[in-house]
């Protein structure tokens, strides 16, 4: 991938490298969160089954997805629950009894929703904070977040409708035709505002999220990198630094997962919903996401200078 200098940003690196960073992230996050809620999936379903008609909610770590349950006891891409004693058990039953790939049953619509929301709203972050604080030449704890505020807005005003969609189509059966037509009908008559009709709340619990966890992730990062006399973050500190904030913004704003998470069932006209616990799923996906990211950032870095580096020595040559 030929890079010129104009392309670069602040940060060293293009706005497509960004991108590249922030989807192995989300991608590396999926693949290592979603069999730890496919495992508490079935717990639950097996205290309490998932009738045809009831919904759960799926916590993939990067997104929350409202899964309705279509077929009796299975809920859509979940199987019907076995009889597990604990966490360990059921994992030990459903890797002997369906194969280890069954942990990631869930994965699928992860994908489809999760990445690109998370390759949107990183790559927001970092431009909008080099925008704010090279461009504009503001500097202050307040920059991280305004720019993690602004670029969760961005990332929820994108996909809102996609999930309102996807909500609405996993409530039943419905073929793209039809799916075209609930979409048509539902703008005739409330216009195309309708579509966005999850925007609210959700923008009340991610945005407050979003502001305090990257305001504490920059700042402990800074603080780490100061401490060690390092320029850039080592994965041990982006690691630490990320569980710790994704665990202080969780807690803070449950309140307003609570009102979310109740507005979502209006949106998909259901009856019932239980609310996993955030903090188990929150820290550790976060730790993941921003290791791998600021992972990312720092490979192509090294690259980009590697290739300057090279640039400028043919030039002195010639």
């Amino acid at each position: 991938m030929a890079v010129r200098q104009s392309d670069l940003n602040t940060n060293g690196i293009t706005p497509i490298q960004q991108m590249i960073a922030s989807c192995s992230g989300a991608l590396m996050t999926s693949l290592i969160v979603t069999p730890f809620d496919v495992i508490k999936i079935r717990l639950q379903a097996q205290r309490t089954p998932f009738y045809k008609g009831k919904c759960f909610l799926y916590c993939n770590g990067l997104m929350d997805h409202l899964c309705v349950c279509e077929n009796g006891s299975n809920a859509a891409w979940y199987k019907a629950p076995g009889q597990f004693k604990g966490t360990l058990d059921a994992f030990v039953q459903i890797v002997r009894n369906e194969g280890l790939k069954s942990l990631w049953s869930g994965l699928p619509p992860t994908l489809i929703m999760a990445v690109p929301a998370t390759v949107i709203y990183f790559t927001c972050y970092d431009q909008l904070r080099a925008f704010l604080k090279y461009k504009l030449g503001y500097d202050g704890a307040y920059i991280p977040l305004l720019a993690g505020a602004s670029a969760r807005v961005g990332a929820v005003t994108v996909i809102s409708p996609l999930e309102l969609i996807r909500t609405k189509s996993q409530s039943r059966k419905l073929t793209y035709r039809e799916l075209g037509s609930v979409v048509r009908i539902a703008i005739a008559q409330d216009g195309w505002l309708s579509l966005w009709r999850g925007w609210g709340p959700t923008v009340l619990r991610d945005v407050p999220f979003s502001a305090i966890y990257w305001f504490n992730y920059e700042l402990l990062k800074s603080q780490l990198c100061k401490k060690y006399n390092i320029s850039e973050p080592t994965l041990t500190i982006s690691f630490s630094s990320g569980a710790s904030s994704g665990a202080i913004a969780a807690v803070l704003t449950l309140p307003f997962d609570v009102v979310k998470t109740r507005r979502q069932i209006e949106l998909g006209e259901l009856n019932t919903m239980s609310l996993l616990p955030r903090l188990m799923k929150v820290a550790p996906a976060c730790a993941i996401m921003i290791s791998s990211y600021e992972y990312g950032k720092s490979f192509f870095r090294k690259i980009n200078r590697e290739r300057e580096l090279k640039r400028d020595l043919q030039s002195d040559i010639s």
